[in-house]
């Protein structure tokens, strides 16, 4: 693992606005003329949360993965498969019968047992989850992806079309539910669509269409700050992840996938300032 200066990766553009506490962002992503697969997400909570990345090895029964987050559960993630993972708040649903929220860390749970994207949908039915307080996209290797929302007692699938598919905090079932219209969700399309009009797509340039999706920090009135507390950025087809911490272009960390998953001993890196 090392850490580098990573110039305009990291949201090119950001501006500021209101914040939404829980917020989030999340872009899976094809490039048309190569095939590249790429995921974006930003992960809007309090400053002071002690976030990190977790990267567990390859076991007998178990995949090597790399996740990050805070207090044992993760936010988001990526295994040595090429399953990725991530998750976003949206308006409160009913509990369906006989299903149920997670009691442990699901996106770890997941990413140890599930190769791709049939297999994570499998996993949640076989152990009745159906989350009433968020959504979850997952997206693999072979280019296929899929936004999970559980709505009006019922699972609904909402697979990627053409070659993009993005997530933030309202419900694509149901927007009447609230967050919506969602001005992140916007910003990110219309910038996909400039992207597209350039001779050449590349993680750099997936990255920076999040860049009006991005929160700065904002003290509430209680004195406590929130904004974006990092932004992970992942080439799936070469196995690439760069993360950056509080919007900051200074000391990115940058990790080859390949090399962190033929690791055999559990990490823990911290996101610091």
């Amino acid at each position: 693992m090392i850490k580098i200066k990573l110039l305009l990766i990291v949201l090119v553009g950001v501006f500021s606005v209101k914040y939404s506490l829980k917020a989030c962002s999340v872009l899976y992503y094809v490039d048309k003329a190569t095939g590249k697969i790429y995921a974006v997400n930003n992960e809007d909570y309090w400053y002071d949360v002690e976030a990190y990345i977790q990267i567990e090895p390859r076991s007998r029964n178990k995949l090597a993965r790399l996740w990050y987050g805070w207090d044992n559960f993760a936010q988001g993630g990526i295994n040595e498969s090429g399953l990725f993972f991530d998750a976003a708040v949206t308006p409160e649903q009913q509990k369906i019968n006989g299903y149920g929220n997670p009691k442990n860390n699901l996106g770890d749970k997941i990413l140890a047992h599930c190769r791709n994207v049939a297999e994570a949908l499998a996993y949640l039915e076989k152990e009745k989850i159906a989350l009433n307080k968020s959504h979850m996209m997952f997206g693999d290797k072979s280019g296929k992806a899929v936004i999970v929302e559980w709505v009006d007692g019922e699972r609904v699938l909402h697979w990627m079309e053409e070659n993009q598919l993005i997530m933030t905090n309202y419900l694509l079932s149901k927007p009447e539910a609230g967050n919506y219209p969602c001005y992140r969700y916007e910003s990110i399309e219309k910038r996909i669509a400039a992207m597209e009009q350039t001779t050449e797509i590349d993680l750099l340039k997936v990255g920076n269409t999040f860049g009006q999706a991005a929160q700065t920090p904002q003290k509430t009135a209680t004195g406590r700050v929130a904004g974006t507390v990092y932004s992970s950025f992942i080439n799936i087809t070469d196995n690439q992840f760069f993360l950056s911490y509080k919007l900051s272009n200074q000391n990115v960390i940058k990790l080859d996938l390949s090399d962190e998953f033929s690791k055999t001993k559990k990490q823990r890196i911290k996101l610091e300032d």
